[in-house]
């Protein structure tokens, strides 16, 4: 592949086309919500640290910042994003993550989640993967 394509590999091992990444949190969640909307045997789960505070609330910071980070944990099931580590807003317009957190990483699973059968189809691979609605 050349460095300016615009593709990825999907799941399958296919090339599949891919969005531009989004240039924040917010809308890297939002675009991933979209594409979860017409899947709902998929769920997509991230992993990464964000920033917290005295509290282990979510706080808006830099990767690296000196505040401690901590592991986080985030499924985003039929268009929405739910947290399973942390506190998140109840406004739905606001994102589950804060921005300057770290997504290291994006597995697909078979939906809906049963925590005593989870089935990992994907992953874990960068969360660009997923942009792709043909990567689910």
């Amino acid at each position: 592949m050349e460095p300016s394509d615009s593709r990825t590999q999907g799941p399958d091992g296919r090339a599949a086309a891919q969005r531009p990444a989004p240039k924040t949190v917010a809308s890297l969640l939002a675009a991933l919500e979209e594409n979860s909307r017409g899947r709902p045997d998929r769920v997509l789960r991230l992993r990464g640290h964000l920033v917290v505070d005295g509290h282990g609330t979510p706080v808006e910071g830099a990767p690296g910042a000196a505040l401690p980070g901590e592991p986080f944990e985030l499924l985003i099931f039929r268009g929405f994003s739910s947290s399973v580590t942390h506190p998140t807003a109840f406004d739905p317009d606001r994102p589950a993550l804060p921005e300057g957190c770290a997504i290291e990483a994006a597995e697909l699973l078979a939906g809906p989640l049963d925590p005593s059968r989870e089935e990992r189809l994907a992953g874990p691979l960068p969360v660009e993967t997923f942009l792709s609605p043909a990567a689910w």
